[in-house]
């Protein structure tokens, strides 16, 4: 089971629906995407609730005054069966510099930005715009 793919539905599926909040099974990776989301402007904030199990990862979605959602789309580039990496030379530019891509690296996870700025490649997780 792709956990980032799973994660980037529920915040899709939530912003279509205009929900403020969507719930997902908490993670490092997971918060580290969200963390990012939140730094580049897609979302508001997130909050995870410890249980007796994995917890509880609460996303709080961004809209402007209209309703309409932070993001246009949320693309998993990279899944289980079909890996893709690049090098820092090939990281893409997202819809002209608007979007962001998010990239796994040997130093974490951090946006395309980053990493070219650091000569790192890795995973292409997925592209916000």
């Amino acid at each position: 089971m792709d956990h980032i793919a799973t994660m980037l539905t529920v915040i899709r599926n939530g912003s279509a629906a205009k929900l403020e909040k969507v719930d997902l099974p908490a993670s490092k990776v997971r918060e580290n995407v969200a963390k990012i989301l939140i730094s580049e402007g897609f979302a508001r904030s997130y909050k995870v609730a410890r249980d007796s199990k994995q917890g509880i990862m609460r996303v709080y979605l961004k809209y402007d005054e209209v309703g309409n959602p932070g993001f246009t789309n949320l693309q998993k580039v990279s899944t289980p069966g079909r890996r893709v990496y690049v090098q820092a030379t090939e990281i893409p530019v997202v819809r002209s510099g608007t979007g962001q891509s998010i990239i796994s690296t040997s130093k974490g996870i951090m946006t395309g930005k980053d990493a070219k700025a650091n000569h790192l490649g890795g995973e292409l997780l997925c592209l916000v715009w």
